[in-house]
């Protein structure tokens, strides 16, 4: 798309404007209203301290980041629930662009984490989260949200990951304001095959989609028990994924010590 550029990133405002998010769900998801995150609940996010932030093309909203806030453990967090870009503006970083400005307003209001689950099966959501934003994961949940009208996930459970972005952390200081790559010595990889769109799109071929993700929710189940993280994500030359995996050498979580936001109990 010519002038990328343009596209302006800033809070959406309005109930037109949320209403706007929610025709763009619904482009992009394709769900069923019963699925639709409704106009109400933008609403009720934007006075309770959630996020609804868009990006637009002059007056046209093309995209859209909505979280709400979160509590763990007596603290207070965000957990982005969507984030959706239009078709026709897809890969030029619109939504790298809208989480930093998540991250930016958070700490304005001095959050420490956000959160928000994601598709293990999506190459490219995997490699932004990991590699473009520096979030971990530490945690894998079966079938999040039980049986999904999306055509997106073909009819497969909804196994999704949690991304955890400890905005203060050193991981993701390093690599948002100093360029910093954080390094990971790799304890092992877990693969993600770049025919699985097509496998999840064929009544013929899913299957195939669906023993990667058994196979693949297996691994992590059993890895993040034993306390290695997703640190980092590879894609190579003929598109295909494989997560990264090792042990992180920060211990930022919610737990018992509330002093400085770190402790070594892990937050589940």
């Amino acid at each position: 798309m010519p002038g990328a550029d343009r596209i302006v990133i800033r809070k959406c405002e309005g109930i037109d404007e949320f209403q706007a998010c929610v025709a763009l769900q619904k482009e992009v998801w394709n769900f069923d209203d019963a699925d639709l995150v409704p106009l109400r609940l933008f609403v009720v996010g934007h006075k309770i301290g959630g996020q609804i932030i868009g990006a637009f093309d002059g007056a046209e909203l093309v995209g859209y980041a909505f979280s709400v806030p979160g509590a763990r453990a007596g603290r207070a967090y965000l957990h982005s629930h969507m984030l959706a870009v239009r078709d026709s503006y897809r890969n030029y970083g619109l939504g790298r662009r809208m989480k930093l400005a998540q991250r930016e307003d958070a700490l304005q209001r001095d959050f420490e984490l956000m959160e928000w689950t994601f598709d293990p099966l999506e190459i490219k959501n995997a490699y932004l989260n990991l590699v473009k934003l520096g979030a971990v994961v530490r945690r894998y949940s079966v079938n999040h949200y039980g049986e999904s009208s999306s055509p997106l996930q073909g009819g497969l459970p909804t196994d999704r990951m949690v991304a955890e972005w400890w905005l203060k952390s050193k991981r993701v200081v390093d690599l948002l304001e100093h360029g910093e790559a954080p390094k990971i010595d790799v304890v092992k990889t877990v693969e993600v095959p770049k025919e699985i769109y097509a496998w999840k799109a064929s009544n013929a071929d899913r299957a195939k989609a669906a023993e990667v993700q058994k196979r693949n929710r297996q691994e992590f189940l059993k890895d993040f028990s034993q306390g290695l993280a997703a640190l980092g994500y590879e894609t190579d030359a003929a598109a295909n994924g494989k997560f990264l995996l090792g042990h992180w050498d920060e211990a930022w979580s919610f737990g018992k010590n509330r002093s400085s936001g770190q402790t070594k109990e892990e937050t589940r």
